[in-house]
This record gives structure tokens, sequence and C-alpha cells, in this order.
């Protein structure tokens, strides 16, 4: 008994080797996040010379007191977040609602549906008829573009079906014998037996919403509707010092702060609320992997 447990030396060799490789990967992963923490802390001026790879060399804060005091950021950031909660809610709600249709078995036209959902998953119009499509629906310059395009992911719809599809049926027979109807069940039976998959596709929509900026860049001219992730691209965007001044003219920061501090400062700022969020919802994320794998 005691021998079954002991290794081999070939099987030891493999842990040691396997741990040093995914250490390294786990280096090249999280690295380049702490270098952004770094010089993001970090004095813009000194950073300039090079040579800050672990610590901040001049500890200092006025990267992201210039970053917030730059006008519209904060307005920006309101955006976001707004247009993330709104967006999820939204997503989630409609695309389970046509997802539990699309799992029963009786569906008429079912599989033609299918089919035809199948081929937007590989095909698109493009950019310029999606343009002409959301001007033609007056959404230009419209909060709800951010919303209303992206009501329904046909991807999402497979994952939520396949998980609809496991849920016992005596759990509806028992509903409609109590005398529920559709909405009842799919309401107060369904939805609340599906949070890891609901969890998992929040989370990959509210990542969409979060990191999208291209929407705001192509459809929406007001800065006063366009989310941080499309402030951080004009940020990004601006090549010269000169012009980062003017954004924060007036700031005592400017002697300094660089262009190049304050793009790493507002990627520290429009990133980890997101990365935050991540662990709460990592234990429904990897059970809403597991749907439709092979079960013994």
């Amino acid at each position: 008994m005691f021998a079954l447990n002991r290794k081999t030396k070939g099987e030891a060799l493999f842990d040691i080797i396997n741990n040093i490789l995914m250490l390294c990967i786990c280096f090249i992963t999280l690295y380049p996040i702490w270098y952004v923490l770094v010089n993001a802390f970090n004095n813009g001026n000194d950073a300039m010379q090079g040579g800050i790879y672990w610590w901040p060399r001049m500890f200092t804060l006025e990267n992201f007191k210039a970053v917030f005091e730059s006008p519209g950021i904060m307005q920006s950031m309101w955006i976001t977040v707004a247009k993330t909660l709104i967006g999820v809610v939204a997503h989630v709600f409609f695309t389970a609602m046509v997802a539990y249709a699309f799992s029963r078995r009786n569906l008429i036209g079912g599989r033609f549906y299918m089919i035809l959902g199948t081929i937007t998953m590989f095909f698109g119009g493009g950019l310029i008829p999606s343009f002409l499509l959301i001007r033609d629906l007056h959404l230009l310059e419209n909060f709800m573009v951010y919303i209303i395009p992206v009501l329904f992911s046909f991807f999402d719809l497979i994952i939520f079906m396949t998980f609809f599809r496991e849920i016992p049926d005596g759990l509806e027979e028992a509903a409609r014998i109590d005398g529920a109807n559709d909405w009842s069940i799919f309401l107060r039976v369904v939805l609340p037996v599906s949070m890891p998959v609901i969890a998992t596709i929040a989370l990959f929509h509210g990542v969409y919403q979060w990191n999208d900026y291209f929407t705001g860049m192509i459809y929406i001219n007001n800065e006063s509707l366009q989310p941080i992730q499309t402030y951080l691209y004009r940020v990004v965007a601006q090549s010269s010092s000169s012009q980062m001044m003017v954004a924060v003219q007036g700031s005592a920061a400017t002697k300094t702060v660089t262009s190049q501090s304050i793009k790493l400062a507002t990627m520290v700022v429009t990133t980890l609320p997101i990365v935050f969020v991540y662990p709460f919802l990592q234990r429904y994320f990897v059970k809403g992997m597991m749907i439709g794998s092979i079960k013994g």
C-alpha cells in the first residue's frame, strides 16, 4: 500500500518540470501587468530614463491625479458603468428568454432557426452595412447603441440552451400542475436554478461591455456619451506630451507627468474594476464552462 503512493523518478521529474513551466507562464502573463502598475506609480519624467522594472523609483500619485482631473474622464467612467450594468442585465435576460424557447423540443421550426443562427456566428455584413443600420435605427449619438445591437448573441444562446436542457423535466411538470404558464416557469423555476450559466454569460458580456471602445469611437461623437475605453483610446492616440498637457491644463501635476505616465495610469484605472469583479464570479464561471461536457 505504501509503495503505491510513492512516485517514480519519472513522475517526480515530470512534476518538477511541469511546475517550473507553469511558473514561467504565470510570470510571463503577470509581469506586464506589474510593469504597468510600477510605472503608473512612478514619476513620469524619471520613468523616461528607463531602468524601472520591479519597484517605483520615485513613487507618486500625480499621474492618477492628472487622470482624474482630465476633462470628461468621470463622465466617461459613469457611462461605462451604466452601459455595463444595463447591458449585462438586458443581454442575459433577453438571451436566456430566447434560449428557453429554443430548448423546448416541440418548438415549431426550431431546426431551421438553429441553422439561421449558426450562419450568423460565422458571417456578418461588415462595418458599412452595420453603420447604415445603426443610422436608420436612429441610434447614432444615442446611449442605446451600446445596448440594443448586442442585446442577443447566438453563441450565448447555445450555452444557455445546453444548460436549460439539463434541468429535470419534473420541475416544469410540477409547475404546470400548479397552474404555472411558460412565463412563470421561466421566471420562477428556470432562472433561479440557472445561476452558474447566468454568471458565466454575465461575466462574458460584462467584460465585453467594459472593454468595448470601438462602438463609442464609430457611432458616438458626443464626448459626454463616450465610455472610458474610448477615452483611453484617445489618450493613447495622443503622440506628444504637449497635447496631453493641454488635457490636464491647470493641474499642478504638469511638472511631473508625461503622456506615457498618463497612458499607464489611465490603463490601470480602466482595467482594475473588471479585474476585481472576476474573483467573485470565478466559481460560477468554472461551473458554466463545464456545460455540455462529457459526464461519466
